[in-house]
């Protein structure tokens, strides 16, 4: 159980390392541990994923500005997790039956990503057409096409990092890294409890609570984590008694040992969660206080 909640930090700082590689080339911003770490944190304890705004503003106060621009790199992040879930899922039915709710929520999430993915590669190859494209629409607004265009444009920079080669080995071998660490937890927690299941099962509570949680909902996804990850293991026999039991202290370890760390870190940075949440977009952040910019 120990090396399970272990697992859960741990796979957030491979996360951090692969997000460096979504910035532009040359480019090696500080403190995405921290953000990385503050931000899941956050989404332990507040509401509809509020978390990713606030690891938005902490990778920015770090930065010192960049606010649209690290929000690009967030996005892309997301579309491609969503992509390698949709993966897993798809590994999973060609081996054993998935039940047609998470069926239809993986072809619901890869429509939907597949429309976002052809945006931001149409955003990052034809930047021009999309100023463009905005320039007419807002004609008879001069001040507010300015400033769509001026953010538009440091957005369009966050995709610099997607476009290097240089880029693509390392977040390939650092996304194995990110998706083996939860599943591993997975199955760790499993023999915790002595379910003696094969390790694809691990990569089936993977699978299932990542589509879960990929809708917004409660601080910390209770109920949702919960129901697909009972669902996941019930396929493999675990009575449901003992499938309940394994959902709720796997979401425990997970939860607290991310939220321990995550608050650690937001000591660290002298910040609170409630001047991230209310943070404008269009801020330029100063440096944070320890001067670690």
């Amino acid at each position: 159980m120990l090396l399970s909640a272990a697992l859960a930090p741990l796979g957030l700082w491979a996360r951090a390392r692969r997000w460096r590689y979504l910035f532009p080339p040359g480019e090696s911003p500080r403190g995405l541990v921290a953000a990385v770490m503050i931000g899941y944190m956050a989404n332990n304890v507040l509401p509809l994923r509020a978390g990713e705004l606030v690891r938005v503003y902490v990778a920015a106060r770090r930065r010192g500005g960049g606010f649209w621009m690290i929000l690009a790199t967030l996005i892309v992040e997301r579309v491609l997790d969503s992509l390698t879930i949709v993966l897993i899922l798809g590994s999973l039915v060609l081996l054993m039956p998935v039940p047609a709710i998470f069926r239809a929520t993986a072809t619901v999430l890869l429509a939907v990503d597949a429309g976002a993915a052809a945006v931001l590669i149409s955003l990052a190859a034809a930047p021009g057409r999309f100023r463009a494209l905005t320039a007419w629409a807002l004609a008879r607004r001069p001040r507010l096409e300015h400033r769509v265009q001026t953010g538009l444009a440091t957005f369009a920079r966050g995709l610099d990092g997607i476009r290097s080669p240089r880029h693509v080995v390392p977040l390939l071998v650092w996304t194995v890294v990110v998706w083996a660490c939860p599943a591993a937890a997975a199955w760790t927690m499993l023999r915790a409890l002595d379910l003696a299941l094969p390790w694809i099962a691990g990569w089936t509570v993977l699978a299932f609570v990542g589509l879960g949680v990929s809708i917004p909902s409660a601080p910390g996804y209770v109920g949702v984590f919960h129901y697909a990850a009972a669902l996941a293991v019930g396929l493999f026999g675990v009575p449901p008694t003992a499938a309940a039991a394994y959902a709720l202290l796997l979401h425990a370890a997970q939860t607290i040992s991310v939220t321990l760390v995550g608050w650690l870190y937001l000591l660290r940075e002298h910040v609170s969660l409630g001047e991230a949440v209310r943070s404008r977009p269009a801020s330029e952040f100063p440096a944070s206080a320890d001067g670690a910019c």
